[in-house]
Formats: C-alpha cells, structure tokens, sequence
C-alpha cells in the first residue's frame, strides 16, 4: 500500500530569516514573512508533515505512524512513538543564536530531548562561517566568566562555510549557523534547543528573546575543540561518487552522492530511506511509481519498497539511510 511520499513544506518564521528558499528552491513562502526553517519532513508535535502525492494525499505523518509504522519505518525504531528523523532546510539571513542540544545522559535529566543533527552547507556567501565547537583554550570557567560579555564570541570556534561541503553537530557541541548561509539539515526529531548568546538582538515579538544559561553549561561538552567540515574521502562505484557525512550508531548514516552517469541505477542502501536532492534534477522509480525531483525537493522511501532506482546523470542528493 505505502509507496515513495513528497510532503507539503512547514515553513517557520525565524527572525533570523530570509527569502532565499523562494529564490533558490521556488518554494512558495508567506507573504512579507522571515522565513527560517523549511521543515520538510516532520512528525513533531503540532507540525505533522501532510502528503502530498498519490493515494493517501492529505495524510499526515502522524496518521502513517499510526497506522502502517512497520510498514514504513521496517527495523528503524520510532522515537518517542514518532517519526525519528526531522528534516530542513535553513536559510539564515542573519547569525542564528550560539545555542546547543543536551546529550541524551543530560537530556534524561533534565526532561528534555537530544538533538544529533548534520548540516549539508548548499549556498554561502563569500564571507559566510559558522560556529562549531569550542576554541582550544576554552574552559569551562573561562567560558562562564564571557557569558553576556562584549568578546564572548572568543570562546567560540569560528570556520567559514563553504558550499558542498558539510558537518556533523553532535549533541553536546555548541554551535550556530552565520549569516549569509542556506543549508540542509538532517537530525533527530527532537525540537530541544538551549541559546546561551543571541547577539543581544530581540525576537520577532519585539522582546529579547529566552536564554537558557543553566541548561546549556549543563549540555555543552567542553572537550569539544575546534572541529572541521566534514573530511571523509570521496568515493566511486555504482555509477555514484559520495562521501559520509555522519554514521551516528541509533540514529542515522548520513551521505552525500552524485550521479555520474545517465544510466538507471539502484539506490544505494536498504530499508526506510531519506532523499533531499540538492543539485541538478533526478527521477526515482518503483515497480508502480515515478518521480521527478528538483533542489530542494525531499522524499521519503518506506522500508517496504522494493528495488527503487534513479536516474539524473550530475544529480547531487543526500542519502539518510538506518545507521
């Protein structure tokens, strides 16, 4: 019954926000809105990602789980009985807030969720960067005493962003995305985020917005120094050449692949499947279905398809597959 699903976007107002999903992906946003986050596939709380194709158009996430889980998800736990991956794109017109997610020991704790997510950087601007990590002569007490402080950003490990490339932001590490920056995000589902800097700027409502100082020097893991982008080495079999972006053991293996031919070719992996198509145009097609992908377009693969294949010779997507 279940076959390959495209869902409607949940776009969120973010008042680091922009326009360039509009211009780069020709999403049709809100009128006069910031808008952050494309969240395309969702199964959180009061945003349930709706079908958009074939026979249960209209469905939401929330009712497949509910429904045909095993059929959907096949070995791959749910998370909190809810879909376990969340997927995004991101466009940030301004920094967003120097924040981090708790690790799942700190999380249970505190009452809160974990948070692993990677980052697929697909547009920067010349001078664009990113926070991740901590400078090396960070410490904890260092850290504290520049909270709130004009050179807090000093204990800050600062890289710039450069398109195609990626990283992973394990729980635990502290980090923010720069201005000028559009990228795709894969991670738990989970929505728990504590800003511990936020530029000293308001929210959308006017008001500065919510710290969570206690709860972020409780998540952030202070060995964490100086991290890179994403240096696994390219490969080439099959038709595709990729490199791995995240193999997170419970969670997800995360990569990046481009076609190289114009041939048809099986897709790479097994079970419940997570395409996000970055570059170029693909088709993917099942015994009964075809579909046809453009940037910035998403989809989900139960785990009951069998022998889906693609086709797009220069085709660039991510492959979020069971770790």
């Amino acid at each position: 019954m279940l076959y390959p699903f495209i869902f409607k976007p949940i776009f969120q107002e973010r008042v680091w926000g922009g326009r360039r999903l509009e211009s780069l992906y020709g999403k049709s946003l809100p009128a006069g809105k910031l808008i952050g986050e494309s969240w395309e596939i969702s199964d959180r709380p009061g945003a349930e990602s709706q079908i958009a194709n074939g026979t249960l158009r209209g469905k939401t996430m929330r009712w497949l789980m509910k429904n045909h889980a095993s059929e959907l998800l096949g070995g791959v736990p749910a998370r909190h009985g809810r879909f376990p991956w969340l997927a995004k794109i991101l466009d940030a017109h301004a920094d967003l807030s120097v924040q981090v997610h708790p690790p799942t020991c700190i999380a249970k704790v505190i009452g809160a969720e974990s948070k692993t997510e990677a980052w697929y950087i697909a547009h920067a601007e010349p001078e664009a960067r990113l926070i991740a990590g901590l400078h090396r002569e960070t410490t904890p007490e260092s850290f504290k005493a520049k909270i709130g402080q004009s050179d807090f950003a000093d204990c800050l490990h600062s890289l710039p962003a450069q398109a195609h490339k990626a990283i992973f932001i394990p729980s635990g590490r502290i980090h923010s995305l720069g201005a000028g920056t559009v990228v795709f995000e894969i991670q738990e589902d989970s929505d728990t985020t504590y800003r511990v800097h936020d530029w000293n700027r308001t929210g959308l409502d006017g008001k500065p917005r919510e710290l969570h100082v206690e709860q972020a020097l409780q998540s952030i893991d202070f060995n964490d120094t100086e991290p890179t982008l994403c240096d696994s080495p390219r490969q080439t079999e099959s038709g595709y050449n990729h490199y791995l972006i995240a193999q997170q053991p419970g969670i997800f293996h995360l990569s990046q692949l481009q076609i190289e031919t114009g041939e048809t070719l099986a897709l790479p992996g097994n079970g419940m499947r997570l395409l996000a198509i970055t570059d170029h145009f693909m088709t993917l097609q099942t015994k009964e279905h075809s579909l046809h992908f453009k940037p910035g377009d998403f989809a989900l693969i139960p785990a009951s398809i069998e022998n889906p294949v693609i086709q797009g010779q220069n085709a660039r997507f991510l492959l979020t597959q069971p770790a």
